[in-house]
């Protein structure tokens, strides 16, 4: 993982964010301590273990609000 300065990062905004997306984290310092960590989304929501919201799920159900499910017992041969 590379470190940066935050005036070249901020600088070179659009390199840090497509090496993020490429899966290459910047670590971001200021008075060369770091304060912050750029990272691609994908790896943010895989580290955040983000989950769609109430809303999403709602719009995702089926629009004729039945819900079908198998209700054979496990190891039926009719299944």
């Amino acid at each position: 993982m590379r470190m940066m300065p935050l005036r070249d990062a901020r600088d070179g905004l659009a390199a840090v964010v497509d090496q993020a997306a490429r899966g290459k984290p910047t670590i971001v310092t200021r008075r060369s301590k770091p304060v912050a960590v750029i990272v691609g989304y994908d790896e943010w929501q895989r580290l955040t273990g983000a989950r769609p919201g109430f809303a999403e799920l709602l719009l995702a159900f089926p629009e004729d609000g039945e819900v079908h499910s198998d209700r054979s017992p496990p190891g039926d041969p009719s299944r």
